[in-house]
């Protein structure tokens, strides 16, 4: 079943300029250029924002996070977490990331900075979510949350996207 994004529209190229600025301040990346189809839309009460047809972005709290399909289209190579196998099935049912099922990540990642959860094994993307303490904690650190998570896998954000595509 296909779900109809509302209130669909194409954003204006200044728009397009803030938005690109603040992931590439924030990713050191370019994600989109002039040929680049960027709009808005709204499925469920989510404003997100569709690169090429593809929900990439969503707003959160008045900021602008990746969905798990913009990190897969993106293969963002900062800001990660990489966790191990036995934390992906707390994961993949909306837990926190917790410090100790941490193996890798990035060592310049900053507390509530916007980072991507994924597995050991096959590097998916797992989750989206915060930092609460810096990369190199994160690693070392025994105990403790080291990530919010704010959207996984199976979430409904995952199946409202999956059926909208």
């Amino acid at each position: 079943m296909q779900i109809k994004i509302k209130n669909r529209y194409p954003l204006k190229r200044k728009e397009v300029k803030i938005i690109f600025e603040e992931l590439q301040k924030a990713f050191n990346c370019n994600f989109f250029d002039d040929k680049t189809k960027i709009e808005s839309g709204e499925i469920d009460g989510i404003k997100m924002i569709l690169v090429d047809d593809e929900p990439c972005f969503v707003y959160y709290e008045n900021k602008i996070v990746f969905t798990l399909h913009g990190v897969n289209r993106y293969k963002l190579k900062e800001r990660f977490i990489v966790v191990d196998m036995g934390a992906i099935r707390f994961i993949t049912n909306g837990a926190d990331v917790m410090a100790p099922g941490v193996v890798d990540a990035d060592k310049n990642i900053c507390e509530n900075e916007l980072v991507w959860v994924c597995d050991e094994k096959h590097h998916k993307p797992l989750a989206i979510g915060f930092a609460l303490m810096n990369g190199e904690q994160m690693i070392h650190e025994d105990k403790g949350k080291a990530v919010k998570v704010i959207h996984y896998v199976g979430d409904n954000l995952w199946n409202i996207i999956v059926r909208s595509l």
